[in-house]
């Protein structure tokens, strides 16, 4: 036994099996919730496509009435990169109406600043977000725009959980308000995520999808989702399996 015991107490530590800590990389604000079961795109930059092409498009135009949004609405730009949404839908909701555009980018939030004194877009309001929180004022918003960046989303349980109590529970023109998302149906390497994959996940933290439509010549598609019951606490949520259009 004494042998057997100091042959053990004498084995080199670089012969014990590591146990990797899944939550390493993730940031401690996250970790209550479940991580992503499936690839997320690398950050691509804040510019999608020239804002000259989408105009051509009439990418702004159909998003904004498919969103049903209207002058007077409160709503969020959520990654709004150089501010090609943003400035829309300051004019769409008009002076009666008010716009928070967030990113996590702070050069992108500064040269948006810029651009919104340099048009002087009086209702417009901008922050700084995080990765996994949004970081929006509760039952504030009537539409929530989430536009070609959902996909980047490192945390989507913890993101959507804490984007839900943002919307208004009943809005001032349309009901309850809405997150909007449009985004490409391809892989995560090629910057995009399947609709059913982001169906999933947003089901999984208590959301119901309201509205969708396959547009590939506005760049993607579109989707519509409201809350739907009670907020479901971080330990419930199931996370979705990573799914493929082909599966």
């Amino acid at each position: 036994m004494i042998p057997l015991l100091l042959a053990l107490l004498t084995t080199p530590l670089t012969a014990c099996k590591k146990i990797e800590d899944s939550d390493r990389n993730r940031p401690e604000t996250a970790r209550a919730f479940p991580p992503a079961s499936r690839p997320v795109s690398e950050l691509g930059g804040n510019e999608w496509s020239t804002e000259t092409a989408r105009d051509k498009r009439g990418e702004a135009e159909e998003i904004m009435a498919a969103a049903g949004l209207e002058p007077g609405m409160t709503v969020a730009d959520i990654g709004a990169g150089e501010g090609y949404y943003t400035v829309r839908l300051a004019e769409k909701v008009g002076p009666a109406g008010r716009v928070l555009a967030q990113d996590i980018d702070q050069g992108a939030i500064d040269r948006l600043a810029e651009r919104v004194n340099r048009e002087s877009l009086d209702n417009v309001s901008i922050k700084l977000g995080a990765p996994d929180d949004p970081r929006l004022p509760e039952n504030s918003f009537d539409r929530i725009f989430l536009v070609h960046m959902y996909h980047e989303v490192r945390e989507p349980y913890a993101f959507l959980s804490r984007l839900r109590p943002a919307l208004i529970a009943q809005g001032k023109a349309q009901g309850a308000g809405e997150v909007i998302v449009v985004d490409v149906n391809r892989d995560f390497a090629q910057h995009g995520i399947p609709p059913k994959q982001l169906f999933c996940e947003f089901e999984a933290v208590g959301y119901e999808l309201v509205g969708f439509m396959e547009r590939p010549e506005l760049g993607g598609y579109f989707a519509r989702f409201r809350a739907k019951g009670p907020a479901i606490l971080p330990g419930k949520i199931v996370p979705c399996p990573y799914q493929r259009d082909n599966e």
